[in-house]
């Protein structure tokens, strides 16, 4: 069984164990699994970052060679991972190194280890490819992109999915199958059938270099991981992974990684709310979301909603309008399959979550509503004061607008406890931010539901006070008012534009400006 949290000691123990049951007559087959539904969420970040000394070469690849691949890989009898959770990093690497995976459907997989400013270190940047194939797998690895078990079923990562509470039976008898012949010993380091030929991999790791390069032109470790990959395909897997463990020692201590690895905790800072945190709340389960309102936001937020597999009511005031509002998010929905961002079968069953109302009849058992109208006081106060008649009492009731204070469009309910703002940025589904606003009545569990519900749907949650202006949009304003200071001193804007992008930032002020203007444009035509 496998910590949560893998760090030394945990792969000590781990190839302490595996060693054992090697030696034992009784065993003929070892099933690795995680603790409380959870097989592992990677290895401990605070190993990140720091200055570890000059290592050997055998001290590298201890862990990568001597543990995963000749102890776990190499081992005499089958080795299956049963995954139910979180599956990420160095955790995904060692179920990587079994001879089978079997996992729940519900059960995320990925190698993030590039959000922290290294690679995958256990062999992932060898095996991936060779399960997955090397287009999906510079998919997961470049954007540390996470996919469920029905996904990774369809991709070959795992072998079969099983309900949780069969989920060790079926891993049990895999690892058995395998023992007397019945089902491949998969050796994932040297497999090649999912593998391009050598001139195809090579273009395919070009055009990637290219894409990085474009997106993100002052960090390096995306690079250095894609010349790890071609390092296998070209010169052999185990060659490859002493590079991919010289990789990661430099990588870590660079000032990238401390710099990603300072921002991941800053992210989880911002979720300890004073007076909230120290309550242990747990936050209650959100399945379904009610959307109120037209135009681009309310179709944007409903195309998110669906897409983290939430059922979602979306209300409209007539019918023209809600055939609007559907034909948006259809093609919202095929625009990712034409970038290849999902496939058409998974957006059609995505789609069926959806349903379209004029009444609030499909309120009754919603867990979270967000309002989206246009901005008009007496309309908002009206949809707050039918919500609380039609919703369920532990309902969360959250408005989209920025111009009204929350205590006047709560103004003709008695629910003020239950209400809070959720801002999302345009554009939506991009920016990773979701800022929460309360007023001093909104209860604390609001807040603890309202700051999950944004982790899963991949957002960053902020909370702030109900106030002018919020936290975001006071930092961008502050920004822009620098950017405007320059201009007056007589510096070109296409010149400021160009300095900041070159920085790294995804555009320059004057341009995300210009960005938003048109956003707002198009939403007062709609």
């Amino acid at each position: 069984i496998l910590d949560i949290i893998c760090h030394f000691p945990v792969m000590l123990s781990l190839k302490e164990n595996i060693e054992g049951t090697l030696v034992r007559k009784d065993v003929k087959a070892i099933v690795i699994t995680g603790l409380e539904g959870k097989f592992s969420a990677g290895f401990d970040v605070t190993a990140f970052g720091g200055t570890q000394g000059k290592k050997t070469q055998r001290e590298l690849g201890f862990m990568s060679i001597k543990i995963v691949t000749d102890i776990l890989e190499a081992s005499r009898k089958p080795l299956v991972a049963a995954i139910e959770g979180m599956a990420f990093g160095g955790g995904l690497e060692l179920a990587l190194a079994c001879h089978a995976r079997i996992s729940t459907s519900t059960a995320q997989l990925g190698l993030t280890e590039l959000q922290y400013g290294i690679l995958p270190g256990l062999g992932g940047t060898q095996r991936l490819p060779r399960l997955v194939g090397l287009p999906k797998a510079l998919e997961m690895i470049l954007m540390s992109k996470r996919v469920d078990g029905e996904e990774a079923r369809s991709l070959s990562l795992v072998d079969a999915i099983a309900p949780a509470d069969k989920l060790l039976g079926v891993a049990r008898q895999w690892a058995l199958d395998i023992l007397e012949c019945r089902r491949p010993w998969v050796i994932s380091l040297y497999k090649n059938d999912k593998l391009e030929p050598l001139v195809e991999a090579r273009a395919i790791l070009k055009s990637a270099r290219l894409k990085v390069q474009k997106q993100n032109p002052n960090v390096m470790h995306p690079l250095v991981c894609i010349d790890v990959i071609e390092a296998g395909i070209v010169s052999g897997p185990r060659n490859a992974l002493w590079k991919e463990a010289e990789a990661l020692e430099e990588l870590r201590e660079s000032s990238t990684c401390r710099s990603l690895v300072h921002v991941f905790f800053a992210q989880r800072q911002l979720s300890k709310i004073p007076g909230i945190s120290e309550m242990n709340l747990q936050p209650k389960k959100i399945s379904k979301v009610a959307v109120i309102g037209g135009g681009l936001m309310s179709s944007e937020i409903a195309a998110m909603l669906l897409l983290r597999n939430y059922q979602v009511i979306l209300k409209e005031k007539d019918k023209k309008r809600l055939f609007d509002e559907i034909h948006r998010i259809k093609g919202n929905f095929q625009n990712h399959v034409m970038k290849g961002k999902e496939n058409q079968w998974k957006l059609e069953k995505t789609f069926g979550l959806l349903k379209g109302v004029l009444d609030y009849n499909e309120f009754k058992d919603v867990d979270l509503v967000i309002e989206a109208e246009s901005e008009n006081l007496s309309l908002k106060q009206e949809i707050f004061a039918n919500l609380e008649k039609c919703c369920p009492p532990h309902c969360i009731f959250t408005s989209n607008s920025s111009t009204f204070g929350l205590k006047l469009i709560g103004e003709r309910t008695k629910c003020e406890n239950r209400i809070a703002r959720i801002h999302f940025f345009c554009p939506s589904p991009i920016m990773p931010f979701m800022e929460i606003i309360r007023t001093k009545s909104t209860s604390p569990q609001v807040i603890i539901d309202l700051i999950n519900f944004g982790r899963k749907m991949r957002k960053t949650p902020i909370v702030v006070s109900d106030w002018k202006g919020y936290a975001v949009n006071s930092m961008f304003i502050t920004y822009l008012n620098a950017a405007i200071l320059l201009t007056e001193r007589g510096v070109d804007v296409y010149l400021i534009d160009e300095a900041l992008t070159s920085f790294g930032m995804p555009f320059g002020p004057f341009r995300y400006a210009a960005i938003l203007n048109c956003a707002n444009i198009l939403i007062t035509e709609v």
